[in-house]
């Protein structure tokens, strides 16, 4: 993301309002009164308020800040998976997922589970030529293991036709954790 412009004070917070340590993952946020934020939700005083942990304005992204003050952005706070302790954003599982010669388009979410809180998902598209198999769907999670930490490789593998876009492309990662959800209910 960058270091913040000058005039605006950002930082990593946590969900008190307490500014983190570099290195640490937290809640990107921005300090008030700040010139260009937003001043409230049209008549839902409840949802402004929702937005803020005392003077700070929350984001809705997960992200740490280095030594020299640039922000890298984690994912966002519904798409962080939190798995056994470890707090893993899902673009490094899904840019590993792409690198492997049968996966065209792949997608890792948070399914809720009673022993790691959530295990990571991964709904994968396959290129043409390639069948999905339980042979297939190991290779891809050895594929993962090898070149990610072992907290990331996902537990489980779908297969579908085709992923849930926005008209911009991005994977709508909310209706694939609906939809994983639902299948475990």
């Amino acid at each position: 993301m960058g270091k913040p412009a000058p005039g605006h004070d950002v930082a990593i917070i946590d969900s008190e309002g307490r500014e983190l340590p570099i290195g640490t993952v937290g809640q990107v946020a921005v300090r008030r009164p700040d010139p260009v934020m937003f001043l409230g939700y049209w008549n839902n005083d409840a949802a402004t308020s929702a937005k803020f942990i005392g003077d700070w304005m929350t984001t809705g992204d997960q992200g740490v800040r280095d030594e020299e003050g640039y922000i890298t952005f984690f994912g966002r706070d519904d798409d962080v998976i939190t798995s056994s302790g470890y707090r893993i954003g899902p673009g490094e599982i899904e840019d590993c997922l792409a690198g492997h010669p049968a996966v065209q388009l792949a997608a890792a979410i948070g399914k809720p589970d009673p022993v790691r809180t959530e295990i990571v998902k991964a709904y994968v598209v396959l290129r043409p030529g390639h069948a999905a198999s339980t042979e297939l769907a190991a290779d891809i999670r050895d594929w993962v293991k090898t070149r990610l930490s072992m907290h990331e490789y996902p537990r489980e593998i779908e297969f579908l036709d085709s992923l849930p876009l926005t008209t911009s492309g991005k994977v709508i990662r909310r209706i694939l954790r609906d939809k994983a959800i639902v299948e475990e209910g």
